[in-house]
Parts: C-alpha cells; structure tokens; sequence
C-alpha cells in the first residue's frame, strides 16, 4: 500500500503542467502561459504535475523512459507526476487507439537542467499567464456581475475558495477542485451552492477545453486570507485540514 501511496501523491512542489489530447496531437499550457503542442519541456529533478483531459475521444499519454501511462479522457481531469533525474529528450506517446493517425500522435519531452528551462520560459511563445487569460475570459464572459468579491452577486464568491470543502443545496459537501470547477462551468446546475439559486447558464460549446483550465487557473489565483474572525465565502466550509484558523478561535475536531 504504501509504494501506491508513494506513487499516487504527487509532492507539494510539484510543477503545474495542463494537458489537452486531441486528434492528433498533445496540447500543453504553462502557468505561464507558454504553450507547446508535441513537446514538453520541464526542469530536471523537480516533480512535475500533469492534469490532463481530451477534446475528443479517449486517449492515453505514455512516456516509457518515466514509466507513466494514463488515459485522457473526454469531460474529466486525470492527474499523473513524473520526476526526469536525467538532462535528455523522451519519446511521448499516445497508447490508446484514437483514429486513423493514432500512430502520428507522438511527441517529445526534453528536460533541462534549471537554468536552461528558466532561459527557455522567456523566451517560449505566451502572451501572458494563464491565470491572465483566464481573469480576462472571466471578465469577456460577464462572470464578475454575478460572483463579486464583495459577495452582493447573485453566485457565490470565489475568493479562497479553491481547495475548499463547499456546502450545497443538496446537503452534499464536496472539495473544489479541478473537476468540481469544470463541472461548474459546463454543468451549473449539477452541483448547485447552498443558499443560490440555480442560475447560471452552461458554457458548454462557448469555451474550449484550454479556455477552461485558464478560468480554473484564475480561480486557482484567487487565494486570499481572509481577516481574523471573518466567515469564510458563502458555502465554502471553513479552513481547510491543517490550515491555522483565526485567533482565539479552536479547531474544529
């Protein structure tokens, strides 16, 4: 058990990659908003983290040299963390049948020594972070009329609450996270926050799959500490497990 647990938990200082398979081809954004199609590049000896979804139809990323294989699959986030020790460039492919040119999608990933890849971060193609890009689609889109940080919208505030458990009107509480945003984007009314109405519209075929994970990017950038002895956002469940809570205030057991 605890070798899986080794394997499963991907560390703290992992480096955020967003994946996105298509036919045929493999599509990855950095925080930074470098974007590659068919090449990744990382830093040797960092943990690098990849959350990874498909456009299309099922696929499966597969770099031998790591020893990861995960499926990509349609209308969900699959997570995988690999560690390169070695400088060098590594085949990536794609091991789940996926179309005629299934073969052609392949790809590379070259892994540089620290200094190499901060080098190769300014000089990649971005107009921006993606937490960038995802607070202006947020902004495009009209979401800020109705999830206001001063919380007198008509969705809930979304300040701190990224990580957090969340209260909803079903007596559910879930953790939002990468999935539960996404689902919040495309299917509203799936998983409606207690105390809302079920308002908000879907923007399904209004935002692509990497236009989503740059609104989760956003969202993800909106952690804020709030004062000692304020409530937490509307539906969001207090401090999260290990988090200090405010003065003169006990943990909750």
């Amino acid at each position: 058990a605890w070798v899986y647990f080794a394997i499963a938990s991907v560390p703290a200082e992992a480096l955020d990659v967003y994946v996105v398979g298509k036919q045929w081809m493999w599509k990855f954004q950095h925080p930074g908003g470098q974007r590659e199609i068919n090449e990744l590049h990382v830093p040797v000896n960092r943990p690098v983290r990849l959350t990874m979804t498909s456009e299309d139809v099922i696929h499966d990323l597969y770099v031998p040299a790591f020893r990861i294989k995960a499926d990509v699959i349609p209308g969900r986030y699959a997570t995988a963390w690999f560690e390169a020790t070695k400088a060098g460039t590594y085949h990536l492919f794609c091991a789940e049948y996926c179309g005629t040119q299934h073969s052609g999608m392949k790809g590379r990933v070259v892994v540089m020594e620290p200094q190499e890849y901060q080098a190769w971060l300014g000089g990649a193609t971005g107009s921006g972070s993606m937490a960038a890009a995802g607070e202006k689609l947020f902004q495009d889109l009209a979401c800020h009329t109705c999830h206001q940080e001063s919380g007198q919208g008509r969705g809930p505030v979304l300040q701190g609450l990224f990580g957090r458990p969340v209260a909803l009107q079903n007596g559910q509480v879930v953790t939002a996270d990468e999935a539960y945003i996404r689902e919040s984007i495309l299917n509203p009314a799936s998983k409606v926050v207690a105390g809302f109405m079920p308002i908000m519209p879907t923007f399904q075929g209004l935002v692509t799959e990497e236009q989503v994970l740059q609104l989760i990017e956003y969202v993800k950038s909106l952690q804020v500490q709030a004062p000692a002895g304020q409530p937490p956002p509307a539906g969001v469940q207090g401090p999260r497990p290990g988090e200090a809570t405010p003065a003169g205030e006990p943990k909750k057991k």
